[in-house]
């Protein structure tokens, strides 16, 4: 069963019983504990978390018995709890880290687990890849009925929110009287955001706000086709704004006045220029390969660094630990800012566009075209996900990596970069990323450029492109 244990960018996930199963839990957990006895000493609790996935509670409980039987003092957690939060607990309660039971945004039969060292980010790929060469060895065996270690019960919420009241300007929220529809996607940032609204008192109406394993039958991912009550309840009741987070709460989602589901792009941008002009604060600016040049675009009109970082937020949180970075973030929808833990926060995250509409007054609409106007917007994003046979992604690749196109739809090639994927930058502040997937026959194409009609062209070029290369 060890073979069909595969971490990705940010740790195991896996079907439950099929091959997430407490068996293959409990070798994990082990793996886990042989590099935890290179890090750290036992004088260190061991902290444990999970979302609110079927049997993610149970699983959870399984590690702490095993990790308690090797002689780990283990703190677990009292109810689900989200990511960014047991991540900053791992580093305030100065532990050997902590193990996060969740899928993410995953739908319903996945599960995962997770590390996170006592920094208070992802895992390297140091100490993954260590991890991972443990489970070969790591028994699956059930823990001794005698443990030398020992297991109890804690609440990380009260020391996460007060930390996370001194990132934001409660008074300043407060006193915009904002409106807010918040949907919770049944998922661990229920009890967390509402309570950090209220605490900043907004108006506020909830949805899904309750442990549904099923997530409604829907995906806990904040994006259009899952936020669409919040949608309605937005327009219809001319609210403000509309706040959501996936499943481990560690990605936001942001619908505008109008009912418009910003793209995590537009969310970077509009919060790094609030960070700038109403708070004060500077820094470099880290995104990942596949995220808006936009951001490139501000930092050289606002002279700040920009750094680019392989797909992950791993990267950017140890481009975080290295140096003081204003805002970093991806795409995909996880950021971070100065003075936070180098972790992805969904809670935070969606707080702070709260607070850029009670600093601006003005609708956040209209903060959006205010930022994209000031970093020479707008730019328009697509992404190809093509599903293509094993062979023929790899004879996609392959060819791109020797062989890369000098131009695309008219556009000449500038620079082909090979960070993660390949990269082509292309004149006019274009550019194009192809990624192959590393768990299954596909492969990612994003695009970035200046009209829609162009966006268009360039998708359909590199389509034929990519179909010629078959067989």
């Amino acid at each position: 069963m060890s073979s069909k244990i595969k971490f990705g960018t940010d740790g195991w996930r896996g079907i439950i019983a099929d091959d997430f199963t407490f068996p293959n839990v409990r070798k994990v957990t082990r793996a886990i504990a042989t590099y935890l006895d290179t890090a750290y000493t036992k004088d260190r609790p061991v902290l444990i978390a999970y979302d609110t996935r079927f049997l993610a509670d149970q699983f959870a409980q399984t590690a702490a018995q095993v990790l308690a039987d090797l002689g780990w003092t283990v703190k677990i957690t009292d109810r689900d709890c989200p990511t960014p939060v047991i991540a900053y607990n791992a580093r305030h309660l100065n532990s050997a880290g902590a193990l996060m039971f969740t899928a993410s945004h995953n739908p319903a039969p996945y599960c995962g687990i997770k590390y996170i060292p006592d920094y208070a980010g992802p895992a390297t790929s140091e100490i993954t890849d260590t991890i991972v060469a443990n489970i070969k060895s790591a028994s699956d065996e059930l823990p001794g009925s005698n443990p030398s270690g020992s297991i109890s019960i804690f609440d990380p919420k009260p020391d996460y929110l007060q930390f996370i009241y001194t990132l934001l300007d409660v008074e300043k929220i407060k006193n915009a009287n904002l409106r807010v529809k918040y949907d919770a996607l049944y998922s661990t940032s229920r009890g967390y955001l509402d309570e950090v609204l209220q605490h900043s008192g907004v108006q506020l109406e909830s949805f899904h706000n309750w442990r549904d394993v099923l997530f409604g039958d829907g995906m806990p991912e904040p994006k259009g086709e899952q936020l669409v009550e919040l949608v309605e309840a937005v327009v219809r009741d001319r609210a403000d704004l509309g706040l959501a987070t996936d499943g481990d709460s560690d990605r936001f989602g942001i619908v505008d006045e109008q009912g418009t589901v910003l793209t995590p792009n537009t969310v970077l941008l509009v919060l790094a220029r609030h960070l700038i002009k109403n708070k004060g604060k500077t820094g470099a600016i880290v995104r990942t390969v596949a995220t808006t040049h936009l951001l490139d675009n501000f930092a050289a009109k606002n002279g700040l660094q920009i750094y680019e970082t392989p797909v992950g937020f791993k990267y950017i949180g140890e481009k975080m630990r290295e140096t003081a970075v204003l805002i970093g973030g991806e795409e995909s929808g996880g950021l971070s800012i100065i003075g936070h833990i180098p972790e992805k926060d969904g809670v935070l995250a969606d707080m702070l566009v709260a607070e850029a509409i009670a600093y601006e007054g003005k609708p956040l609409s209209q903060l959006v075209k205010e930022a994209i106007a000031q970093a020479d917007g707008p730019l328009y994003n697509n992404r190809l996900d093509l599903h293509l046979s094993e062979a023929h992604k790899i004879a996609v690749i392959d060819s791109f990596t020797r062989n890369p196109p000098t131009e695309v739809a008219g556009i000449k090639v500038k620079e082909v970069g090979r960070k993660d994927g390949i990269k082509l930058y292309l004149e006019e502040g274009s550019w194009v990323l192809l990624r192959p997937s590393g768990t299954e026959p596909l492969v990612r194409v994003y695009l970035e450029t200046h009209t829609p009609e162009k966006l268009t062209k360039i998708a359909q070029e590199l389509e034929s492109a990519i179909a010629k290369l078959e067989g």
